[in-house]
Parts: C-alpha cells; structure tokens; sequence
C-alpha cells in the first residue's frame, strides 16, 4: 500500500503542496503562523514515502518568500528524503527563484550545498506566474 496523497492549496501565509508518489512541491509563500503545524504533517508522510520508495521522485520548489522556520522545516523533509537507498539515482531537486531576487538565489545555492542529489536553481521571469510542471523539468 502506498502513501495517499497530499494537496493543499496556498493561502496568503502558506504555500501550495502536492505531495504523491513520485512528485513533491512546495510553492508560494511560506510564513505560517505556526510553521511546525503546518509542515510536521508534510513530514510524516515524507518519512513514510521515504521508506515505501522505489520510484525516481523529483521534488519543485518555489517561494516568493520564505521565512527562517519553514525554511528549517523545508531542509528537515530534504533531509528526510536524503535518506533514500540510491540517492542519486531516484532523488532530483528543483529550486526555482524570480528574476533578480538573490536571496531566494542564494539560499537555493546554500540548500544546494546541504543536500546530496542533482539540484537545478532555476531563474524564472516571476514566481506568481510560473506555472510549475512536473512534466517540463528541465535534465
């Protein structure tokens, strides 16, 4: 039996989730009132998948902005999904960032350097807009 599904839809403090076999994405604002709340759920079923998972996962992210505890929470489930026999093989990372904000650039290259699986920064024309597929990555 595999782990269900996880969709929530973003709000003006939390950002949109798509959690399923095979697909992770966080995107959008990311300033819940209370962080752990709000992604100690995500991480359970991260930590379950991470164990029933035998399938290539590709994980999107993109904030607009991001607040020091969801990004906390946000390394804690990369972590989680670090811990996936082949790595490398079935794990690949998407941070996507807007044209000319370098601290969501930056952090993207910093989380880049924590993690150990292929990780794309991505520059896009605007982050609201963006329309993130997981049927368009880039390789």
């Amino acid at each position: 039996m595999h782990t269900e599904s996880i969709i929530i839809e973003s709000t003006k403090k939390t950002p949109r989730i798509h959690l399923e076999r095979g697909k992770i994405l966080i995107t959008g604002r990311s300033i819940p009132e209370n962080p752990t709340d709000f992604y100690e759920p995500l991480y359970k079923w991260v930590a379950k998948y991470v164990c029933e998972c035998n399938t290539n996962t590709d994980v999107i992210l993109g904030f607009e902005f991001i607040n020091t505890m969801s990004i906390k929470w946000v390394f804690t489930i990369l972590r989680e999904l670090g811990k996936t026999i082949d790595l490398p093989c079935y794990l690949r990372i998407f941070w996507y960032y807007e044209k000319g904000d370098e601290d969501m650039c930056d952090l993207g290259h910093i989380i880049r350097t924590l993690v150990r699986c292929p990780f794309r920064v991505i520059e896009v024309p605007d982050i609201e807009k963006h329309n993130f597929s997981f049927e368009k990555l880039p390789l």
